[in-house]
């Protein structure tokens, strides 16, 4: 039995070693971890994901998903502006003509704050669901999520849930209600994660709750319905999924990560790039190098539009095991401290950056940053995304990736940098602060970094063509 198990350890360092041999994701052919002396950093990764189904059309199972639960009252949950279009419709027939009990909920926050989340909590704690549907994107998603959690933990504040330092990050011990999810848009993977964000407004900065407990039991990938999405949309979504692939590929390895769990229960759903979540990360980088860009500005494109929806459950399987890291820590306060920001193509009727677009801002910065620590998977992902590496060095690596990165951002005619969202050299010292407590995703980050490193990085996005 030993020896089998020295078998097993001997596969997962050969693993890591073929995967990249840079330092931070190689180990150089030293064995890490031995049973005599145990570590700090954790040894173990876990995979958790909903269950998916994709396909055009899929939507119409939705009535049949519930009767086969043996659902009695099933909690709609979707936003002002989608109650009127066709996959909230297409859901409805369904619920209709399988004679599922059911009351809609269209309140739902585009880029949902606290006090959202607590409005739609209340709603659920009205009447007795025993089951949830989310039509939407990830503010839709994310919202189904808190409501499912709070309904079924009537004790709990709100506070309990999320994530430290902001909240207390309880450990969630008691079941949640069964929870569909159809996403309206290609990005944020929420279908598939145990994650929900929201703006913290006391704080003006994002901040979420992450927990397995949270995922939807089934997504339901439907690509007609990324048919709908505007062209910002298509857009901002998709730099969401980029970032996602590309944060999770490139962060600290699940065996660096500390501290170790003393209980698997404590184990984080963040848990850094393991070998399956890179399987993810890859694919969706393939994907987004032959596809988002046609999809983005062709809304009728089919395949394009179908293949990015894809995507986005691709890399929210990747990184909501692996976690991201610099890019979204960063995106938190850029997008909670919005002043008048109101781009094209949403419907809300409050100043927003949407979340993609929060996201995709630092990162020519960031993955400058962070290169010189795993040059090689900068290198990589940059090959995947159709840049020629040939002959590129280590120390070349990031400033590669930076390309390719402003070169879609060129392309698809984002936003110069934060100043065009907003922001001035002034605002930088308030954003450091508001990036300091999402240590949960930038402690994922290969490159450890000092509020002086956040610093350069939000000047060197002020501008970033």
């Amino acid at each position: 039995m030993a020896s089998g198990r020295g078998r097993v350890l001997s596969m997962l360092q050969a693993m890591e070693r073929v995967s990249c041999r840079c330092p931070a994701h190689g180990s150089g052919g030293a064995v890490r971890h031995t049973t005599a002396t145990p570590p700090s950093t954790d040894y173990a990764f876990e995979m958790a994901c909903s269950n998916i189904r994709y396909g055009p059309g899929v939507t119409q199972e939705v009535g049949m998903d519930f009767n086969n639960m043996g659902a009695k009252k099933v909690c709609v949950m979707t936003d002002s502006n989608l109650v009127k279009l066709s996959p909230v419709k297409a859901t409805i027939e369904s619920l209709h003509k399988h004679g599922v009990n059911f009351e809609l909920y269209d309140g739902v926050r585009v880029e949902p704050t606290n006090e959202s989340f607590e409005d739609a909590i209340r709603f659920a704690r009205s009447q007795p669901f025993d089951a949830f549907l989310a039509v939407g994107g990830g503010s839709v998603m994310d919202t189904a999520k808190a409501a499912n959690l709070y309904l079924c933990n009537p004790e709990a504040e709100f506070l309990d849930y999320v994530n430290p330092p902001i909240g207390k990050g309880k450990p969630i011990l008691g079941k949640v209600k069964p929870l569909i999810a159809v996403p309206t848009t290609s990005g944020t993977g929420s279908e598939t994660t145990g994650v929900a964000i929201f703006d913290y407004l006391p704080l003006h900065a994002k901040t979420g709750i992450a927990n397995r407990e949270l995922r939807p039991t089934l997504g339901l990938v439907d690509p007609l319905h990324a048919l709908a999405m505007p062209e910002r949309v298509a857009c901002y979504s998709g730099f969401d999924v980029l970032c996602h692939a590309l944060e999770s590929y490139t962060a600290i390895p699940y065996n660096q990560r500390s501290p170790r769990p003393d209980n698997p229960i404590h184990r984080p759903a963040y848990q850094g790039s393991n070998p399956i979540s890179d399987v993810w990360a890859e694919a969706t980088l393939r994907i987004m190098a032959k596809y988002f860009r046609r999809s983005v500005y062709d809304a009728g494109d089919v395949e394009a539009r179908s293949q990015i929806h894809m995507a986005s459950a691709f890399a929210g399987i990747g990184f909501g095991n692996a976690g991201v890291h610099l890019c979204h820590g960063m995106s938190y306060p850029i997008a909670g401290m919005v002043r008048s920001h109101q781009p094209a193509d949403y419907s809300a009727q409050h100043a927003i950056i949407p979340h993609g677009l929060s996201v995709v801002m630092t990162s020519p910065a960031v993955f400058r940053f962070t290169a010189p620590l795993c040059p090689e998977r900068h290198l990589r992902a940059a090959e995947l995304l159709g840049a020629d590496v040939t002959g590129k060095s280590a120390a070349q690596a990031g400033e590669v990736l930076a390309e390719v990165l402003l070169d879609f951002m060129q392309f698809m005619k984002v936003e110069n940098g934060l100043s065009a969202l907003g922001y001035k050299s002034e605002d930088i010292p308030a954003l450091v602060r508001g990036t300091v407590p999402q240590h949960r995703v930038t402690k994922l980050a290969p490159r450890p970094q000092s509020e002086d490193d956040l610093a350069k990085m939000f000047e060197d996005s002020l501008t970033v063509y």
